[in-house]
């Protein structure tokens, strides 16, 4: 069946479901296959449940003569035509952003801005790879006015890919960062995927928004039609950040404006700053984003402040990788106060770099002078004695050693990847 025939039955469709357990009335099921399922077992399940049609590529289904099974080669790939098929169909301006560090809050504070002007359509979550990017997209309905497109990545050309699905005419980069380095390659393997945004802005004269205070975001746009900031007053800047702090939450002036945001950390002043020259470009005054970005609220342990008992509680454990935690420590470092600890945890996906990286972290910490407890099997491998250090393999481990040393500290960070589940230390803290 070609993709303009399943586009025709989609349209006649209230959506699209991949799960069972939330099938939506009317719609199309795609049985997608996952490293430990086959959703094709399940495809007569979803249509009893009340799916409309089910996308298969299960040759044996053929056998069951069902007129609403639809039989393709690739179920996921189907999917994607299908995205890209509806995505030129509804033909709507597209924001697409990838980058290392803050792309979910920097999606999700945008959203905030541009949806106070504008129909807006965004990424759930954090549902940005090869099949959140096609799900996204065939949520676009003829009322949306702008998309604001997720991309993530952990190796290369996925993002040439998701783009060539997404046919982006805005984007922009957050940040060059030290993550996913096993699938990227390295460093400069991080920096080639990450540009392949650029590169579709470029060969099809789209344009990029850009932080003009980080020099590999401006070599790798100079040939693209760019809007930008600077915290720097960098003269190709057509927004000038005035004033830019941290403490404890992010806080910008812009055109005279001071914007105190619900975030922490000096990191996060460029996701503000992003979301502020989007908003701008897209001609919303200044003190409509001012309402919009003071309104935004965090979730999922994404640099949230909690208090327990008397503790200040910086919780940013959604994940981690080398960038995140450095910068989470130094800005853990600069906030005011003397009682502080750092209980940090290990950092996935780093390959051969990760003992490096590792090590790394622990140095910085040790140049902080700050009470720290690191928990993990890569931090305790890598271990450097001093005095105002701990070292815990596992974080039960740890939760033992609590029964005995109560936290005294009025004011702890809590940081660590997402496998880590460092949030069961609010927990034992309680």
């Amino acid at each position: 069946m070609e993709i303009s025939e399943i586009y025709s039955i989609y349209s006649e469709c209230n959506g699209v479901s991949t799960d069972t357990r939330n099938i939506i009335p009317n719609s199309i099921f795609f049985a997608l296959k996952g490293e430990n399922f086959d959703a094709n077992e399940f495809a007569l399940d979803a249509l009893k449940k009340g799916a409309a049609y089910a996308v298969v590529d299960n040759p044996a289904l053929k056998k069951t003569e069902n007129k609403h099974l639809i039989h393709v080669k690739d179920v996921l790939n189907c999917l994607q035509e299908l995205a890209a098929f509806h995505r030129f169909h509804v033909g709507l301006p597209i924001v697409a952003l990838t980058g290392s560090n803050g792309k979910t809050t920097s999606k999700e504070l945008v959203h905030a801005v541009l949806s106070k002007r504008y129909c807006t359509i965004a990424t759930i979550g954090n549902l940005n790879n090869h099949i959140g990017v096609p799900l996204t997209l065939l949520r676009l309905t003829d009322e949306t006015d702008l998309g604001i497109i997720e991309i993530g990545a952990n190796h290369q050309k996925e993002i040439e890919r998701l783009c060539e699905i997404a046919q982006p005419d805005f984007g922009f980069i957050t940040n060059f960062g030290r993550a996913h380095l096993e699938g990227f390659g390295g460093v400069e393997g991080v920096i080639k995927g990450k540009s392949e945004l650029y590169d579709f802005l470029k060969e099809n004269r789209k344009t990029a928004f850009v932080n003009f205070d980080d020099e590999i975001q401006i070599e790798k746009t100079k040939d693209i039609t760019r809007f930008g900031f600077s915290m720097k007053q960098h003269p190709e800047a057509k927004i000038q950040i005035t004033k830019a702090f941290a403490q404890p939450m992010a806080t910008l002036e812009v055109n005279e404006t001071l914007i105190t945001s619900n975030l922490t950390g000096l990191y996060n002043l460029p996701n503000l700053a992003y979301a502020v020259s989007i908003g701008l470009f897209f001609n919303i005054p200044i003190e409509t984003i001012k309402e919009a970005i003071e309104a935004y609220i965090p979730q999922n342990n994404r640099s949230q402040w909690t208090k327990i008992k008397d503790l200040n509680i910086l919780m940013d454990a959604y994940n981690a990788n080398p960038s995140s935690m450095q910068v989470a420590i130094e800005n853990f470092n600069q906030l005011e106060g003397d009682s502080k600890l750092m209980i940090l945890g290990d950092m996935f996906e780093l390959g051969d770099q990760s003992n490096k990286e590792h090590l790394h972290i622990i140095n910085e910490v040790m140049n902080t002078g700050i009470q720290t407890v690191f928990i993990g099997e890569h931090f305790f491998e890598q271990q450097k004695k001093q005095s105002n250090i701990h070292y815990f393999k596992t974080i039960e481990s740890y939760f033992d050693y609590l029964k005995e040393h109560s936290i005294s500290n009025k004011l702890l960070l809590i940081k660590g990847s997402r496998g880590m589940a460092l949030e069961r230390i609010l927990e034992k803290i309680n």
